[in-house]
């Protein structure tokens, strides 16, 4: 009756898993978007150090994990896989479920796991200062975090809805040391644009990562880190995939399913590839990427070429995307709000290797509730997308009278979300429906790429 599956320190992943190799086919070319030409590494530079550009584009399986990043790794992983026999119970299911608990690490979120190699290697480089973005602000509390063990100044472009939905967010990373802005603001070409156009605008994720890689291409003592959507974050993340087999080992156990929540894709890549691995030695994993109605990228978004920010300054990528300047809804859940998906991830899901689905945030908010009332942990209104993917299959194996293993990854706590609590509580949570109309003008202006 193991409720908790353990790793002791010394299993911490040696390696990250890279799953270029074992994709199914070669990966599109990555476009600059002013000479609308494949990316050089020399392109990259001006933002990134080359340590991971060359992790962006590797062709190695495995990649070597500094041992300053492991030893930091240590305040907080391995993290815990937990049996949820009390959710099984309230559920009357036959089904095995499982989470893994990202939550446990200092920030309370799975971003740690990018946040300290990214900040890392940034040092080594000679690198002063960070930019990014932050949408719920799990990645930029995550990164303040980060730049604080590296003695670096953080610098966060936090979307306007959530800076103002989530004050606690921004609290941490203020505690961490980091500087927050409001996004779209006055700080950038970017935002003054924006608000010249929208003085009321909300922010989206896009618009951030616009403000960030401007900032950090006209500064040079200063990069971008990105906290999502990238190759390079995707393999960072592959600890919690690699960590969650052995504890499945442990437990005698193997998942029939894995779900994760996915905004950009980071998430749902850390705990999914190492098990979509698998499938090539007979496994017969499903992997379900479960992402917001009212932003639903991989479910009703195109397959295209797609800019990566909202004003037209990162590189364009081949990606499931609902078009670059959509403005998705000012949702809770502010970290699955992004027009676009990762290239990976966009890639297996166009195979049709792994699965996607989209739910409305009263949905969600319901199945976090349940959660909360069995296993007693208030998830984050992102990974509450999740738990309501995995309470929908086990119900299904209970209707269907058998046994399925399902393992889920609840990404980050929601102790800093409560304001969205009480809305759920009090009957006041809006569910967005889809903006058929405005994602279908977003896409008529897709970048015209021609290889």
């Amino acid at each position: 009756m193991t409720t908790k599956i353990l790793l002791p320190e010394d299993r911490i992943p040696k390696q990250w898993y890279n799953i270029i190799p074992d994709m199914p086919g070669p990966l599109a070319p990555v476009i600059n978007p002013r000479t609308l030409q494949p990316v050089t590494p020399d392109d990259l530079l001006p933002i990134f150090p080359l340590s991971l550009i060359e992790q962006e584009v590797s062709q190695e399986r495995w990649i070597d994990i500094p041992d300053e990043i492991r030893e930091i790794y240590q305040l907080w992983r391995p993290t815990p896989l937990y049996r949820a026999r009390r959710l099984e119970k309230a559920l009357g299911t036959p089904a095995h479920i499982y989470y893994k608990h990202e939550g446990v690490s200092p920030a309370g979120s799975h971003k740690p796991n990018s946040a300290i190699p990214q900040a890392w290697y940034n040092k080594q480089a000679g690198i002063r200062r960070l930019a990014t973005e932050t949408g719920a602000g799990q990645w930029g509390s995550s990164l303040a975090l980060a730049c604080s063990f590296f003695g670096m100044e953080c610098t966060v472009y936090m979307v306007k809805v959530s800076f103002t939905q989530k004050p606690y967010r921004k609290s941490m990373m203020q505690l961490w040391g980091a500087e927050v802005i409001a996004s779209p603001s006055e700080f950038t070409n970017a935002g003054r644009s924006i608000l010249a156009h929208d003085p009321d605008n909300l922010g989206s994720l896009g618009i951030a990562i616009s403000e960030a890689v401007e900032d950090a291409a006209t500064h040079e003592d200063t990069n971008y880190a990105l906290g999502s959507v990238l190759n390079h974050v995707c393999l960072h993340q592959t600890v919690i995939g690699q960590e969650a087999k052995a504890q499945m080992e442990i437990a005698g156990d193997y998942p029939d399913v894995v779900i994760a929540c996915c905004g950009g894709g980071s998430n749902f890549a850390g705990l999914s590839f190492p098990f979509i691995a698998d499938r090539a030695s007979g496994k017969k994993v499903r992997c379900l990427a479960v992402e917001p109605a009212s932003c639903p990228t991989l479910t009703k978004g195109v397959y295209a070429f797609d800019y990566g920010d909202t004003a037209k300054m990162a590189p364009i990528a081949m990606m499931y995307t609902l078009g670059h300047d959509f403005m998705p809804p000012g949702i809770h859940a502010g970290g699955l709000r992004y027009h676009g998906e990762s290239p990976l991830v966009s890639q297996l899901c166009h195979a049709g290797e792994i699965e996607a689905k989209a739910y409305s945030q009263n949905a969600c908010f319901e199945a976090a509730v349940l959660f909360a009332r069995s296993e007693g942990i208030v998830p984050a209104p992102e990974s509450s997308h999740a738990i309501r993917a995995a309470i929908d299959e086990a119900v299904m194996a209970k209707e269907e009278g058998r046994e399925k293993t399902i393992l889920f990854g609840l990404s980050g706590h929601g102790q800093v979300d409560m304001a969205a609590y009480d809305a759920y509580l009090s009957g006041a949570l809006e569910d967005y429906e889809y903006p058929e109309e405005k994602i279908r003008e977003a896409l008529d202006r897709l970048p015209k790429v021609s290889l």
